[in-house]
């Protein structure tokens, strides 16, 4: 019932994921000397609807494509997701699983 050219709350929750993601990811590779080039991310929510109008997520999937300045940073940069998602605030704070699927790139 709401306008399609606004925000909803289920989009300012998969932004909100995405974006700490990212923080910490770009955080965890500075830390550890991976340079980032380009980062984007398209999230994908799964719900379901219950009965009376209610219902809930039931996994995001973050799809961030990562660009790293020298190939031989692209096995850290890969595995640096799996540190930012033990970190991030959000995405330990929800009641479903977050997954990622990277794809990293050389550039």
């Amino acid at each position: 019932m709401g306008d399609p050219g606004c925000w909803n709350p289920e989009e300012f929750l998969l932004v909100s994921l995405s974006q700490c993601h990212m923080l910490t990811y770009l955080s965890v590779c500075a830390r550890d000397g991976v340079r980032i080039t380009a980062y984007e991310d398209v999230a994908t929510g799964v719900m379901e609807e219950a009965a009376g109008h209610s219902g809930r997520f039931t996994e995001v999937v973050l799809n961030p494509v990562v660009t790293v300045a020298d190939a031989a940073m692209v096995e850290r940069a890969r595995s640096a997701h799996h540190d930012a998602h033990q970190a991030c605030f959000i995405a330990n704070s929800v009641n479903f699983p977050v997954r990622h699927e990277p794809t990293i790139r050389v550039g």
